[in-house]
Formats: structure tokens, sequence, C-alpha cells
């Protein structure tokens, strides 16, 4: 399947494992980990594209030394690109075999040589990373592709996402997923604003999602039922692996998880109703009602001693309680037995 036969607008959220720098240098790791997400349910598998003299330059002065109070300071941004790119050699491999396991694969591009080295592979969309949304001859150039773009807001003003909709509205290119996100490594939980997702949908009208960097799974599910049409959550084979990405990923069974609790979700979403289903109406059996509390002969005077709201509900509804009060019964009755119009004297 390609991501543009995708039904955005059906009750499956799109699910992507990203990769990252989670293969730690072996191919084999990237390929196993692209099989696992087949076999736990993901829809889609993102890589990254780029090399550390694409992305930035082979420079040690302040400027270019990690000092954010991240998990990767104290090196210098060449020096993280450089463990952390996947090989362009691997891409290929890559791709093929996530399409044999029924994936779609993708990537983020960080320059026009990346694009133009993907178009090559025929990727089926692009990603524009976080820090990358203000690259807007980057954004206008892979938009220009006519495929779908998927872009990260984490460190993007209303301004900035506006601005990279309406380049790709520009070069003719309507398919645009915006992605809520915090570019914080690990995130906290309280910068996550997931209320920004349907706001996202409906400022730029657009699809819109979560792209979350936070410990554990349970942002993503509430995303979900906020309205999240795509989720992108870091995947790794093992943390033991190790690697610049590997503190803020998911291992295959915590992924695993977060898509059987995403899929629970989707089935819980449901439409506006109230209705009851047959199993809601066969539970109304135990509501409560109207029932005779004791033994009584006819023409015995109803109190509140002798009829009683209780469970279950086949007699009648307790909001009749007062109409009957103090009336006859018509014929004498036992004790459990439910009280009917019949039964009493009008």
């Amino acid at each position: 399947m390609n991501i543009s036969d995708f039904d955005f607008n059906s009750e499956k959220t799109f699910i992507i494992g990203e990769l990252s720098a989670n293969h730690n240098g072996s191919l084999d790791v990237a390929l196993k980990t692209i099989r696992a997400l087949k076999d736990i349910g993901a829809d889609a598998v993102k890589i990254q594209t780029y090399t550390p003299d694409t992305i930035t330059l082979d420079c040690n002065n302040s400027y270019f030394r990690i000092t954010q109070g991240t998990i990767w300071d104290g090196t210098t941004l060449h020096q993280l690109y450089q463990t952390a790119f996947t090989p362009w050699e691997w891409h290929s491999q890559i791709f093929e075999v996530a399409k044999e396991q029924g994936l779609i694969c993708f990537s983020s591009p960080f320059d026009k040589t990346a694009v133009d080295f993907l178009e090559e592979l025929d990727v089926p969309a692009y990603k524009i990373a976080s820090f990358e949304i203000t690259d807007t001859n980057l954004i206008e150039y892979a938009a220009s592709k006519g495929k779908p773009m998927i872009i990260s807001t984490g460190i993007a003003t209303i301004g900035e996402i506006q601005e990279a909709v309406n380049i790709c509205k520009r070069v003719g290119n309507e398919q645009i997923i915006l992605l809520k996100c915090t570019s914080v490594y690990p995130s906290p939980k309280e910068s996550i604003n997931l209320r920004t997702i349907p706001n996202l949908k409906e400022t730029f009208n657009v699809i819109s999602g979560l792209s979350d960097h936070t410990l554990g799974i349970s942002i993503p599910i509430a995303a979900v039922a906020l309205g999240a049409r795509v989720i992108e959550k870091h995947v790794i084979l093992d943390k033991s692996i190790g690697g610049p990405d590997s503190s803020f990923s998911l291992e295959i069974s915590e992924f695993k998880q977060m898509v059987d609790s995403i899929r629970e979700v989707e089935k819980a979403m449901g439409t506006v109703s109230y209705d009851l289903d047959l199993k809601s109406l066969k539970s109304r059996e135990h509501v409560r009602s109207l029932f005779f509390a004791q033994d009584m002969e006819r023409g015995e005077v109803i109190n509140e001693e002798n009829v009683r709201s209780v469970r279950p509900g086949f007699g009648l509804e307790p909001k009749y309680f007062n109409d009957i009060l103090g009336k006859k019964i018509v014929k004498a009755v036992k004790k459990g037995t439910p009280v009917a119009w019949k039964l009493v004297e009008l």
C-alpha cells in the first residue's frame, strides 16, 4: 500500500515507527527492526536521509557544540550526526525489505541532494523534521515532487507553520499532514499540549497527528482519542543496543502495547450516539423498577413499605411511584411481583 492510498478519514490511525539512529550502525539491526514493526502492527517505518556534511559543518567552535541541556551535550553536531546517520548505501535494501513486509517506508530529507536521492528510490512521502521547518527552500523542493508532506511543528511558531503550509500549496501540493511535536528529548508530558492536535486540523485545514518523544505510551494513545490521525514514535529492537536516541525510544514490546492500545481506542471512538445497542438494552433488565415487597391481599393500599424501587427492571419505572402511592391493588400478589398498571386501581 502507498501512503497516498491510506484513508486518513477512516477509523484507523497511521502508525509510524521512527528508526532514526536506532540501528546503531548495523544494517542487520535496521532490517530486523523493520520486520519486527510489521509483526506488531505498525503501518510504516521512517528513516532519515543525511550525512554529517549535508546537515552541518565539521566545526568545533562554540556555535557547533551542543550545550542546550540535551542528552547529547558535550559533543558537536557533526560528531552526533556521524554517529546517528543512516548510510545512503543501506537505503535501497531498507526500502526493499519494508516493501516485502507490506510496510510503507519513507524518509526525512535534510537537503536537496537527499530529495534527489530519495526520488531515485521512488519514496512515497517526505517528512520534514521539526528543525527543518524554517528551511523554506527544502520544503518547496520536496513538496514540488508531488508526494504527501508530513511536517513536524516542534520548534515552529504559528506563522512558520502557516508559511510551510503555504509553500506546499504554492507548488500545487495539498497533501499536507502536520504533526504536533515537542522537540525536547525526552519530552516532559506537561509540555505536550495535546489539545493543539485538533486545532492544527481546524486552523490549517490539514490532517493532524503527533510525533512523540515522551517516555512511555500514554501520550500517543491519548492523542488518538483527541483526533490524531497519525502517530510517529521512535522504536528500537532493544535499548541495550544503545545509540543517541535509545533513551527515549520504545522497545518492540512497548511499541506493540502502544499499537494494540491505539487499535482498542479506535474501536471505542465510534460516533456521537445516545442509542443503545442490543447488549445495553439487555443490561437494562437490571435497572431499578417498582416491585411488591410484601404479600398483599386484594384491596390493600400501596405504601412505602409494601412497594419499593429495586433492581431488576421488570416493573413500572420508579418515576410512577408517587402516582400509585395510596392506590388499592385489584388482586392479591406475592412478594417479588413486579408492579404493573393492571394491578393498580386507577
